[in-house]
């Protein structure tokens, strides 16, 4: 089961390759990955039906007995199969639907995987946290499947719409789901299934909270609006995640939790009460669309309110009906929304009031729509009938088994109800869809098909129409697994069993009457239409928007107020309020009163740096020259890294020179575009000041008392010694390193998460624009090197030219700021030490710095290598390795300019940053899958003929993904805070140049 999860997963990630490759053939290919799933649960089908289950066990988070727990039972392998196969059919019609790789089709095909991929582990979770993650998972992939194309702003709204909404409800479920476990003691499903804690208390709020998250999921009133929104997202989409899988979520949550709690009061009432009301709303809705993809929408908001209604009334019967119904839903919901998209592919349109005689010119999409529309209306002999017998004979008989009669019968009601409202929006679908209507105001006799209908957008569609029409009669051959999952319940005043003709009874006598006033509502079509729409008091998708405005209101207004763009009146806030709670927290409750002598210093040497640190610092403190106060920050820095010598941690004292050196790097990248010096503070009023000085006291002192409790005033033992003898059991000398990437990888990883995150963020501010690669391409004509430059840099060794020889340069463009190439086409090309040196002014250019930095770049890189692979038994690691190797890259932006760091560093920043994420996170799983748990270190042991004996582990590994993030977060911001602000500069004098002498031409 892990392995099918992780095969979707690694079909996503070669989604984009494959359709770069492949075109949009690239689809049968991924389609081949849900087909395997689909494969794999029908070989499972007669053991969970016969009543085994599936278990997979992968260590997690023990201590918190939080494992990475799959189960397959019946209810599991039937929401398995429907989510792989609709997936896999899915996928195929994508293969059409496309015509060609448009924008982004590459990463929409790796979304599209990857949620299927989520949604198989939603389903065979058996972890309350793990399933929580795959919910959020396909939170996540619907919104970026809802909002593929960004330029359009209906497809931002509808995907920021449904994030909202279903990630609030996911938080609320969150919170239930830790008291449920709390509760009961265990996070396993199957475990609290067996052994329920009573639901009374904090249960019973966990159950309110769980169901908030299982309705806003599956779009029940009142999140129902968010549903229909999202029909701005392709119609593959829309199939699939509206009709088939995600919206399913929430009513597979209700499934699996109520043979524990479907007779608790909290559940029954919001259940019951609020599917009702979902189906009743969302069928009436439906009758005043015309478009055919909301109409479908708002009919799917009726049906999962009908099957939350049956899956949560807690007896055998309604289980199984709700289980079938689920089934035929799938198969008769995914097709008609494909129709929708072969229909809007041919005509261009989708609203009933624009389509004429579609059932004379698309035969094959009628019958495939009227076949589905039949089950849908619940008419035999399709799956859609049997299912909503099963459905009427359990609400019948529901009373019996703790649902109060006058409950049993007002539902009974309501179905019947949302019955006739299906049946008028069907007819009113076929109708719109495919009838010959009059001709008149926006109909065209008949509607001109402008594409033909290929076998890859007709055959998924049929495929799942006709597995509904075979199942009709074939019901029997599914009950065996339906049943499974329903023997979990109590019966209620008999044992239902599913077939297609029950004989003449009561539950055939409400479906008639539900197709006789389904019916009559659609031939009273506009007169219905006008009623709803003078019955409609406000729309919920404008109720959300206005709270949504009002909130943005408030908050630009609470933003206006606190934020007033002085960065000494932030900073001092969070200085006073960061010295007021911990002095408040530190005079309640003393910590000092087990804090024992001061120990100022350990050798005379530390003394004298932290004597040469403080006076530094006071120097910095006085300084008027920004750079100088720059550098003398610096200078203590470098004295805490002799500190770190001095006390016998060289790891740390690395780690502490190469951040530092990055650090007057970027300093000095910044204070480029700010005045030389500081403020006149004689300008500055005497009480403003004397306020500065007090807070910067208050502050220092506060911090170096806080240092001092926090090192002096420890109870529990020191975690070093047995930090040290972990490591000695495995031979390895290191502890910051091994410690950093083995007993607390999980904290370096979420570190590393962040930092990456930062420098995105960070650069962010400084592009305005879509970046695609390095913000270095070319080099403008007539203001940089010379065209052999143009070609070869950011390949450098790679062109047709040897890299290093650059045309000669001799004037600087006026005004430009980057110099012309020399005149001439008898120019000889001269070899220098840096291939983009040359695009440099002359007054910039140092001839010894070119030298040394061709000089030290390489044996810098090699240096950081062994820093990275010599950590287990010497000073170094991934982190320290990373900012070394971004000093050689600084080096070489300083001495050469822009175009040189692109030379040196031919790759996009952001691709390092993931590639060290991705790096670190296959090295997490690779643990799992090998060792049994997650970032389990594991090591290999061989013999080579020249080296010998060696040894590779699987630390190293995940500290080259440091490196690599590292390194990328280090040339991000070079090229944000350098390279970008170089060519803004250039860019402005250029245009400045130009406007000078459009105005001597103009006085001339």
């Amino acid at each position: 089961m892990l392995s099918l999860i992780l095969l979707h997963f690694a079909g996503a990630c070669c989604a984009p390759l494959l359709v770069r490759w492949t075109g949009t053939r690239a689809f049968l290919l991924l389609a081949l990955i849900p087909a395997a799933a689909l494969g794999w649960a029908v070989r499972q089908y007669t053991g969970v039906a016969d009543g085994e289950a599936l278990v997979e066990r992968w260590p997690w988070m023990p201590d918190l007995d939080v494992g990475l727990d799959l189960r397959c039972d019946a209810l599991a392998l039937l929401m398995a199969a429907v989510v792989s196969g609709i997936g896999a059919l899915v996928l195929v019609y994508c293969a059409g639907y496309f015509s060609r790789p448009a924008f982004s089709l590459g990463q929409f095909a790796g979304n599209l995987t990857a949620f299927a991929g989520a949604m198989l582990g939603l389903v065979l979770a058996d972890d309350l946290i793990v399933l929580y993650v795959m919910w959020e998972l396909t939170t996540v992939f619907s919104y970026l499947l809802i909002g593929h194309v960004p330029e359009r702003r209906g497809n931002r709204l509808a995907a920021l719409q449904a994030l909202i909404v279903t990630v609030a409800g996911g938080l609320a479920m969150l919170v239930g789901f830790l008291m449920l476990g709390h509760a009961a003691g265990t996070y396993r499903i199957s475990g609290i299934l067996a052994d329920p804690p009573p639901a009374d208390g904090t249960v019973a709020v966990a159950l309110v909270l769980i169901l908030a998250g299982a309705l806003s999921k599956s779009a029940l009133w009142p999140f129902s609006f968010w549903l229909p929104g999202a029909m701005a997202a392709p119609t593959p989409v829309s199939a699939y995640l509206h009709a088939a899988a995600m919206v399913k979520a929430g009513v597979y949550l209700v499934a699996r939790l109520a043979p524990a709690y479907a007779h608790a009061p909290p559940w029954q009432v919001t259940v019951l009460s609020l599917g009702a009301a979902t189906m009743l709303f969302g069928g009436w809705r439906a009758l005043r669309e015309r478009d055919l993809k909301r109409l479908l929408a708002f009919g799917t908001v009726s049906q999962l309110g009908l099957l939350t209604v049956l899956t949560g009334t807690g007896t055998r019967d309604a289980a199984l009906a709700g289980t079938a119904l689920l089934l035929a839903h799938a198969l008769f919901k995914a097709p008609l929304f494909l129709v929708v998209g072969i229909i809007d592919h041919a005509t261009g349109t989708r609203r009933t009031d624009r389509l004429s005689g579609l059932a004379r010119s698309m035969p094959a999409a009628c019958a495939i729509a009227v076949t589905a529309g039949v089950s849908m209306a619940a008419l035999p002999p399709v799956l859609g009938f049997p299912a909503k017998e099963a459905a009427f004979a359990a609400l019948l008989h529901g009373g019996g088994a703790g649902v109060p009669g006058p409950v049993s019968v007002a539902v009974t009601a309501a179905v019947t109800a949302g019955s006739a409202l299906t049946t008028a929006y069907t007819l009113r679908f076929l109708w719109g869809a495919f009838a010959t209507k009059p001709v008149g105001e926006g109909i065209h006799e008949p509607t001109p098909v402008r594409a033909g209908t290929g076998l890859l957008l007709a055959a998924p569609p049929a495929v799942c129409a006709l597995a509904g029409a075979a199942l009709g009669p074939g019901v029997s051959s599914i009950a065996p697994l339906l049943s499974r999952y329903a023997h979990a319940f109590p019966p209620s005043g008999g044992t239902y069993e599913l077939a297609l003709w029950h004989g003449p009874g009561l539950a055939l006598v409400l479906s008639v009457l539900a197709w006789l006033a389904g019916g009559a509502l659609f031939l009273m079509g506009g007169r219905m239409e006008r009623l709803g729409e003078r019955l409609a008091v406000t729309d919920a998708r404008h109720v959300f928007a206005r709270l949504l405005s009002g909130l943005e209101r408030t908050a630009l207004e609470v933003t206006g107020t606190v934020q007033r763009g002085s960065l000494p009146v932030y900073l001092g806030t969070v200085l006073a309020v960061l010295i007021a709670a911990q002095s408040a927290a530190m005079i309640i409750a003393p910590p000092w009163r087990h804090a024992g002598p001061v120990r100022w210093f350990d050798s005379v040497p530390q003394l004298g740096v932290a004597v040469v640190v403080c006076m530094v610092a006071a120097l910095c403190a006085a300084s008027r020259q920004r750079m100088t106060a720059v550098v003398l920050a610096g200078v203590t820095g470098y004295g805490t890294a002799v500190l770190y010598v001095l006390h016998g941690a060289p790891d740390l004292a690395l780690t502490q020179f190469a951040v530092e050196t990055v650090s007057l790097v970027v300093f000095v990248l910044v204070l480029r575009r700010l005045p030389a010096r500081f403020p006149d503070e004689r300008r500055t009023s005497v009480p403003r000041r004397l306020t500065r000085l007090v807070t910067g006291l208050a502050a220092g002192g506060f911090a170096a008392v806080l240092t001092y409790v926090a090192g002096a005033a420890r109870q529990a033992q020191p975690a070093g010694p047995e930090l040290i003898a972990a490591t000695r059991a495995d031979g390895l000398k290191n502890v910051v390193a091994t410690t950093l990437v083995d007993l607390r990888s999980w904290d370096t990883l979420g570190e590393s998460a962040v930092l990456g995150v930062a420098a995105v963020g960070v650069t962010s501010l400084v592009f305005l624009r879509r970046r695609a690669g390095s913000p270095v391409t070319t080099v403008p004509q007539g203001a940089g090197p010379s065209a052999h430059v143009r070609r070869g840099l950011g390949a450098e060794g790679r062109g047709t030219h040897r890299a290093g020889h650059v045309w000669p340069v001799h004037a600087q463009q006026a005004g430009s700021g980057a110099p012309s190439p020399r005149p001439g086409a008898g120019a000889v090309p001269r070899r220098t030490w840096l291939t983009a040196s040359g695009t440099l002014d002359p007054e910039r250019r140092s001839v010894i710095f070119e030298v040394l930095a061709r000089l030290v770049f390489h044996p810098i890189i090699v240096l950081s290598l062994y820093l990275l692979f010599c950590a287990e038994n010497l000073p170094g690691g991934g982190f320290g390795a990373g900012l070394v190797a971004g000093l050689a890259l600084s080096v070489r932006y300083l001495a050469g300019g822009r175009y040189e760091l692109d030379a040196a560093a031919p790759v996009d920043a952001g691709f390092l940053l993931g590639l060290g994420l991705m790096t670190m996170t296959a090295t997490g799983f690779a643990g799992l899958v090998l060792e049994g748990s997650v970032l389990k270190s594991g090591t290999y042991y061989g013999k080579l003929p020249v080296i010998g004996d060696f040894h590779a582990a699987s630390p190293v590994l995940f500290d080259t993904g440091i490196y690599l993030l590292v390194l990328g977060a280090v040339l991000d911001v070079l090229r944000s805070l350098g390279s970008e602000i170089d060519r803004r500069v250039e860019r402005s004098l250029r245009e400045s140049e130009g406007t000078a002498r459009a105005g001597g031409e103009a006085a001339r």
